[in-house]
């Protein structure tokens, strides 16, 4: 996985996403249907996830199953089913991502349940749907940003991926129905609620709630102490855009393998 020089054109072919856990197994899962990030995504169509190699700690998992616990039971999910196992330094599985809207767009979108709207805690919301995961999780060294996997990873990867049954399928509607690509930031114009989403936390009528959200931004900044954004680089493939380096906030939790929502 060669380095990326300044300007250099990428081409995605099997584009591939190193996150910490527990985040890369919730996703694969089909649990995580937003990956947060503070750059859009320069990809459309499947995304292969992978581990990277910090071992999370009990406390980080269960805030993280606990903040999931509460936002699909606003959706009507109470028996959630959680990975048993986090691995660490493993090709987990691939999602296809089908668009990439701003935060305060996606909390706005009546036409996706509560749940998902609450779950975009970052200026760019990757829409992740179609979860499948590997049945032996293949061991590999990861990367920052998007990369694209090794022929011989991808090889065995698509002979051992299985569907997964996520617990409550989304399917995230194109402002085009006529346009795969029409999911991105600024797009959504109709299907908006006038003014912020209003949640049963903002009304102050669901404590637990607010906790675990609380508790999941505390176990994202863990990963916050160095700022490694996106290479400074041009992106071109699969639905990609050129984008320019910015300089983000540190509120933004960027990571070595960018913020972990």
């Amino acid at each position: 996985m060669g380095s990326r020089n300044r300007g250099e054109i990428i081409n995605y072919k099997n584009p591939c996403l190193t996150m910490h856990q527990p985040w890369a197994s919730l996703l694969v899962y089909g649990i995580k249907r937003i990956e947060g990030r503070s750059w859009p995504s320069p990809v459309t169509g499947r995304l292969w996830i992978h581990a990277a190699s910090k071992i999370p700690d009990p406390e980080t998992i269960k805030a993280m199953e606990d903040f999931y616990k509460q936002l699909y039971a606003l959706d009507g999910v109470t028996d959630l089913k959680f990975p048993e196992h986090y691995p660490v330094s493993r090709l987990l599985g691939c999602v296809e991502v089908v668009g990439c809207v701003k935060c305060e767009e996606l909390a706005s979108w009546e036409d996706v349940p509560q749940g998902v709207r609450l779950e975009g805690q970052t200026a760019f919301c990757w829409l992740c749907e179609k979860p499948q995961k590997l049945l032996v999780p293949f061991e590999m060294r990861g990367n920052q940003g998007v990369y694209n996997l090794e022929k011989r990873i991808l090889e065995g990867a698509l002979r051992g991926l299985c569907p997964v049954e996520a617990p409550l399928q989304i399917k995230f509607p194109l402002p085009d129905p006529r346009n795969s690509l029409s999911l991105k930031p600024g797009s959504l114009v109709r299907g908006l609620k006038n003014g912020p989403n209003k949640s049963k936390t903002d009304q102050g009528s669901s404590p637990d709630l607010a906790a675990a959200i609380a508790g999941a931004r505390a176990a994202a900044t863990q990963f916050s102490k160095k700022n490694y954004g996106p290479p400074t680089t041009r992106f071109q493939g699969q639905g990609s855009r050129t984008r320019r380096n910015t300089n983000e906030s540190a509120q933004r939790l960027d990571t070595a393998y960018e913020q972990p929502w």
